[in-house]
């Protein structure tokens, strides 16, 4: 099955109107990225400057200079995110995320060595920078988002992209692009020699063969490859390359590495780069690393325990006053190297809710099949009025910080399961025993109930695999996004 195939002339003037509509892009998007940063560095400064005068009012009033509140400050911010490549490089948003990380936290301590050493204050306040801290990172990630957002929702400063190949990978990947707001890639069509996805071939024109790419490129004037056929031999791929490469800036090809972790994997060309060696780091064997999850999840759990402990005494009312039973619910489930625990939910169901589920699946075969399946159920009679709602956005879950205080969780990680499900996991449970489980994590920010039991396995064996302090806050990030929503909650 192919997709329609139009004339190239369609395509060449799709990619000469996107080059025209961007011909200044390398001028105007780092300009408009300057600006955004600009002004998320004064929401910062002026929250945490208010926040700091109304909470700490017996050490004077702090007062800080307009020109390094305007200026100074703003330009430091500015610098940092450049040399972290924040500007003029592509690239996925989770790691623009791990950038700003970077960058904000090297602009405090710049910031603390200015304030404190050099003096450009009248009076100093660690509050104040800690807060900074905070909110700096928080502002420039939230403005970045909303102008990405923005460029996306105007077709701003997009690239023409060719895609070869266009098979499972091709889709995957495909999804995964379009998705991530952090690369701007138009793809105006594929080429491929066998039958193409179907989904690929739904989306996208199919442009001719892979003989057909140096005419194509010709053709269309596009500037940019992606070759996507993990399964195509070296040489077939050696000969593409060399072909395309003078006509285009830049070529980009998935190896066919099956499904090993790839996102820790350092690149080192070898033999004057004709061999390439690939370096796979597992980071949670750290001990260092290890103490760093550690510190950051018990660290942030804590200033998020005291901020939202109104909330929880709300839903603990809620829950007490909606049936008859505890407020809370302790269910064991598998930890760290394969221990028990009891996590703690707010209680969603009936007291008698193992008598019911017991009573249900022995009476509804469909139920029994579903619950086999997932140990889950979409329309679960146990469940309570106010369960209902606390599941469905999540804040169930949110006696789970005492759990993470007391180290038997995470914010993130793989997400708990029940010792039942540990044969599910098959070799990849020892993944699992290796962290300790999250609040969030990979599964929960994909779909949740939506994602079959072999997805989760995968997912929660990938993310041990490739774990990185910058995937935790962006997963974090996206637990937000996916509650508002209630995508996959039941």
């Amino acid at each position: 099955m192919a997709g329609k195939r139009p004339d190239y002339k369609q395509q060449h003037n799709t990619v000469r109107k996107l080059k025209k509509t961007n011909k200044y892009a390398y001028l105007f998007a780092p300009l408009l990225l300057v600006l955004a940063d600009y002004a998320a560095v004064l929401c910062a400064e002026e929250i945490s400057f208010a926040l700091r005068n109304c909470f700490v009012q017996d050490h004077g009033f702090l007062y800080i200079s307009k020109f390094h509140f305007y200026v100074i400050a703003p330009i430091i911010y500015i610098v940092y995110l450049h040399l972290c490549d924040l500007y003029t490089r592509p690239m996925q948003f989770w790691r623009i995320i791990a950038g700003i990380f970077k960058a904000n936290l090297y602009a405090i301590l710049t910031g603390i060595f200015m304030l404190y050493a050099v003096q450009t204050a009248a009076t100093t306040s660690r509050l104040y920078m800690a807060l900074l801290w905070v909110f700096g990172f928080f502002f420039i990630v939230l403005f970045r988002f909303i102008l990405k957002r923005i460029f996306d929702r105007l077709h701003l400063f997009e690239e023409p992209v060719l895609l070869m190949g266009a098979g499972l990978t091709a889709e995957i990947l495909v999804k995964h692009i379009r998705s991530d707001i952090g690369l701007n890639y138009r793809f105006i069509g594929y080429l491929e020699d066998y039958t193409p996805n179907a989904e690929v071939a739904r989306q996208l024109p199919h442009l001719g063969k892979f003989a057909d790419a140096v005419r194509v490129i010709r053709q269309t004037g596009v500037r940019k490859v992606l070759v996507m056929a993990p399964g195509l031999d070296q040489k077939h791929l050696q000969d593409i390359v060399y072909d395309i490469q003078p006509l285009v800036n830049s070529v980009a090809f998935v190896p066919d590495l099956g499904t090993m972790p790839l996102s820790n994997m350092e690149v080192e060309s070898l033999i004057d780069g004709h061999a390439v060696m690939f370096n796979m780091r597992n980071n949670l064997r750290s001990r260092w690393n290890c103490l760093l999850k550690f510190v950051f999840d018990w660290c942030l759990t804590l200033v998020g325990t005291i901020c939202i402990s109104p909330f929880l005494l709300l839903i603990a009312l809620w829950v007490y006053r909606d049936s008859p039973g505890p407020i809370i619910f302790k269910h064991k489930r598998i930890g760290k190297d394969g221990k028990d625990f009891y996590c703690y939910k707010f209680r969603s169901m009936c007291v008698d809710a193992d008598v019911k589920l017991k009573e249900l699946l022995e009476k509804d075969p469909e139920a029994r099949a579903e619950w086999e399946k997932d140990f889950k159920l979409k329309h679960d009679p146990r469940i309570t009025k106010s369960g209902a709602f606390l599941r469905k956005t999540s804040l169930d879950e949110l006696p789970q910080i005492f759990n993470v205080l007391k180290g038997e969780m995470s914010l993130v990680g793989p997400r708990p399961i029940i010792r039942d499900e540990v044969p599910r996991y098959g070799k990849y449970i020892e993944d699992y025993y290796m962290v300790r489980p999250g609040i969030t994590g990979m599964w929960q920010t994909s779909g949740r109930s939506d994602i079959d039991y072999d997805e989760r396995v995968q997912m929660d064996t990938w993310y041990v695999r490739n774990w990185s302090i910058w995937f935790d806050i962006v997963l974090l990030w996206r637990t937000f996004s996916v509650v508002l929503n209630k995508k996959g909650a039941y």
